[in-house]
């Protein structure tokens, strides 16, 4: 196994979405992003479970976050050639560095408000990445 799979009980996607709920009057500027935080499960799929100080870690350390809203201006290609040919979706899994973007709650769910030039790749399950 070439990464460490959690065993979800609900979609992570599904989640973060329902727990967050109606973004309509959230709106963000230029190029800013909001990612909702992937916070672990504590068992994984083959069945160890992760201390409660592991779990608290992805607070402060998490670097994949869910797409929930864009600004405008979030990934058109600039004239560095950032994004060319890229497209991205809300609902993505987005990989960052976790000291970049600005941490904070909304509708009580921890997420990050970043920069889209701060992404750094893009993964397919979350559990991909730590």
């Amino acid at each position: 196994m070439p990464y460490m799979l959690m065993h979800h009980e609900v979609d992570p996607v599904q989640k973060i979405l329902a727990d967050i709920g109606d973004l309509s009057t959230v709106q963000l500027f230029n190029n800013e992003l909001l990612v909702g935080i992937y916070l672990r499960p504590e068992k994984t799929k083959s069945g160890f479970f992760l201390t409660d100080q592991h779990r608290d870690e992805d607070r402060h350390q998490s670097k994949v976050g869910l797409l929930l809203k864009a600004g405008p201006k979030a990934f058109e290609p600039n004239a560095e050639g950032w994004f060319e040919g890229e497209l991205f979706n809300l609902n993505d899994w987005l990989v960052f560095r976790p000291s970049d973007g600005w941490q904070i709650t909304v509708h009580g769910v921890l997420c990050r408000v970043l920069k889209d030039v701060q992404v750094k790749m893009r993964v397919t399950n979350p559990d991909e990445a730590w």
